[in-house]
């Protein structure tokens, strides 16, 4: 911890341990990246892959981990591209990709899949199970039918779509990136979220934005009831403006009118719940 300006010269016993003296007159700056040490940028046993280099994968006969084992024995080998034929809706195909990567899966998936990625680009033709794209840091990951519950559950990063309707406890624990749903969403969606977007063009269920503690919610359709802390706000201008183009980078919803969509935020009453009184309490909840 750096010590205020002293108007002594001897030295303490910390300063001879390695710390010293700084005069705290403004921000410092603190060099953490060395352009040097690009090397290091990178996660480990990541690979240099050809968007261009296409091949397919049939993961039929597969189980899970074979498939996921071979997908990164195929960015090994440089293909950029790569085809899952008959995933059959098996559960965590193509968890813990922290490569790019463009990942077409031809068919549905189970449980779990695509989460804890960083940087893939993913087109699922078919539907998806519980909790897709959990942990989400970067890429984009597009769903062309419906989802299950827990729809991007606890993502950091990215964006995540689904082009028809989704479960209840979308965007649960959500701590960043936007998640676009081009139908309906049920109960619970941005339960608990914390940093973030999610855009829903259809109507949602009830409990809406519960125990939300930061991120914006819009709403397209009919919302069943507000959760607790989860206010109305104001729609402005620069809102409108970025949800064209999300919608438009999305492929999806380019000609919703945005200027009718319900912008919902944190009331922050919850924010310092600890602090308040017992009555407060049952009024905030």
């Amino acid at each position: 911890m750096a010590n205020l300006k002293t108007t002594t010269s001897k030295k303490s016993k910390a300063q001879s341990m390695g710390m010293h003296t700084e005069v705290l007159t403004g921000r410092t700056q603190q060099k953490f990246f060395n352009p040097d040490e690009a090397e290091n940028f990178y996660y480990f046993g990541t690979y240099d892959v050809d968007f261009n280099k296409r091949t397919d994968l049939d993961v039929k006969d597969m189980t899970a981990p074979e498939a996921n084992k071979e997908i990164d024995n195929l960015m090994s080998q440089g293909f950029g591209t790569i085809v899952i034929k008959n995933p059959q809706g098996k559960h965590s195909i193509g968890v813990g990709i922290l490569n790019k990567l463009n990942l077409i899966i031809e068919g549905s998936l189970g449980y779990f899949g695509i989460g804890s990625c960083d940087g893939p680009v993913v087109r699922i033709n078919g539907r998806v199970g519980w909790s897709c794209a959990e942990n989400l840091m970067a890429g984009k990951v597009v769903i062309e039918k419906n989802a299950g519950s827990c729809f991007g559950a606890a993502i950091r990063g990215g964006d995540l779509i689904c082009k028809g309707s989704v479960g209840a406890r979308t965007g649960i624990d959500m701590k960043g990136g936007t998640i676009i749903v081009g139908g309906d969403a049920g109960a619970f969606t941005g339960f608990m979220m914390q940093r973030g977007r999610i855009i829903i063009l259809g109507d949602v269920g009830i409990n809406l934005g519960d125990s939300m503690y930061d991120g914006t919610i819009f709403i397209g359709g009919k919302i069943g009831s507000y959760g607790s802390d989860a206010v109305d706000s104001k729609l402005t201008k620069s809102d409108q403006d970025w949800l064209k183009r999300k919608l438009k980078v999305a492929e999806i919803g380019e000609n919703f009118d945005v200027s009718k969509m319900k912008k919902i935020v944190a009331g922050k009453k919850l924010w310092n719940y600890d602090n308040l009184e017992p009555t407060e309490k049952k009024g905030a909840i």
